[in-house]
């Protein structure tokens, strides 16, 4: 379609404005010192002609949506690729930045900011196939910070004097002078650490955006599923969060005289039970890794000269088993250590786990640089992440010489 373009020369600062027949208005600046004849008025129109074509694929594909977002995260990735290959920059990516806040419009220098769509329908696949991080405690962190601090009762007995840290009631007698007591805290800092990945991805695939959709998705929420499960059971501390197995509160019962390596006794299971804190019984489960499952199958309690199976329905095998021990909900997950090692069976109250989670949780980018001469694209996902056992140590109780804890497991046999 031919289009004709109005010139208008501007003073200040020195620019020529190009105006065309649909009322939309670019402009050039100009050296002080360039003389503004003819010639380089048309070759500015000629530009500006040139520049209003070059948009207006993305211009007609964003007209397709009144709101001007986009529906797919692989439609978005798609375009981002383009905007750094050919220079065709749909309206879309540039309404992406400015809501998100945080964006380089410039694709060599970082790449557009993913909608903050995607990232909540990727932070959301996260959590839901995540097993442990939902059952924890969670502590959002605002965008304007990068660590929470927790006070948490300073509680490791419950003895007379140190119950809630001190807090002491006595009987008294009228007239009696009376004693001031006051319960006791101490600080969890949270600081967040970072869970990144890499995606190189190839034109080919690109080139569909519904398997680049599923295989971002699909990919990196079971990733971050498994690496924050993981991180919840054995994360070392320091710049990663602390495990449970790592932390000081974790209660390691040991294996009965004689046992034999690779098993499990009825009597394992009886003592971890025993040293779970009364509160924190409701909230428990068991977890086991898949190796253990035989074990459970074979273990029988003995009742008189006869007995009774402790993990199976008491009738056939041919029932669906039952997922509970004393009562709690028996899950796999294949994060605890194979059968015989310590870990392989944890009994824990998840609740008494603080996990910190930066805003929605999950940023993305994409450039085309990092892997140009390979023809892929590069997509980063960063997720930052901290959590640390709520308690300091196991708790003596008030009566009896065995503590107790919200996180225990067997000892290496």
């Amino acid at each position: 379609m031919k289009q004709h373009a109005k010139l208008e020369l501007l003073a200040e600062p020195l620019a020529l404005r190009v105006t065309g027949s649909d009322g939309k208005s670019s402009t050039w600046p100009l050296d002080p010192g360039q003389a503004v004849d003819t010639g380089t008025a048309l070759v500015v129109a000629a530009r500006a002609v040139q520049e209003r074509r070059k948009t207006m694929t993305g211009i007609e594909h964003a007209g397709r949506w009144s709101d001007g977002i986009f529906r797919t995260l692989g439609e978005q990735l798609a375009c981002v690729v383009r905007a750094d290959e050919d220079g065709v920059i749909d309206p879309r990516l540039n309404r992406v930045a400015l809501a998100s806040g945080l964006h380089e419009g410039v694709g060599s220098e970082g790449g557009f900011l993913v909608q903050t769509d995607f990232s909540n329908q990727l932070l959301g696949a996260a959590m839901e196939s995540s097993l442990l991080v939902p059952r924890c405690t969670r502590i959002p962190i605002s965008n304007s910070s990068n660590s929470v601090k927790v006070p948490v009762v300073n509680e490791t007995s419950r003895a007379d004097g140190s119950r809630w840290g001190g807090v002491q009631m006595f009987w008294k007698g009228e007239a009696e002078e009376k004693t001031a007591t006051k319960p006791g805290f101490r600080i969890v800092e949270l600081a967040l650490k970072k869970l990144i990945g890499l995606c190189y991805v190839t034109d080919e695939l690109l080139q569909d955006a519904s398997a680049l959709e599923a295989y971002i998705r699909a990919a990196f929420a079971a990733e971050a599923a498994f690496k924050l499960d993981d991180s919840v059971l054995r994360g070392p501390g320091g710049g990663q969060p602390l495990g449970i197995l790592n932390s000081p509160c974790l209660i390691t019962v040991a294996k009965e005289g004689g046992q034999a390596a690779g098993t499990v006794k009825i009597d394992n299971l009886v003592k971890m039970y025993a040293r779970m804190h009364a509160g924190g019984v409701a909230n428990s489960v068991w977890l086991v890794n898949q190796d253990v499952f035989p074990q459970l199958y074979l273990l029988g309690q003995t009742i008189g000269t006869g007995g009774a199976p402790v993990y199976l329905p008491e009738n056939s095998l041919k029932n669906t088993p039952h997922s509970t021990l004393f009562g709690r909900p028996v899950l796999v997950a294949e994060q605890c250590s194979t059968l015989g090692q310590l870990g392989d069976i944890i009994y824990g109250d998840f609740s008494q786990y603080l996990a910190a989670v930066k805003g929605t949780g999950l940023e993305a980018a994409a450039s085309v640089h990092v892997r140009w001469v390979h023809d892929e694209t590069t997509f980063r996902f960063i997720y930052r992440f901290d959590g640390t056992p709520a308690w300091a140590a196991p708790l003596a109780p008030y009566m009896g010489s065995a503590t107790v804890s919200p996180f225990i497991a067997l000892e290496a046999r």
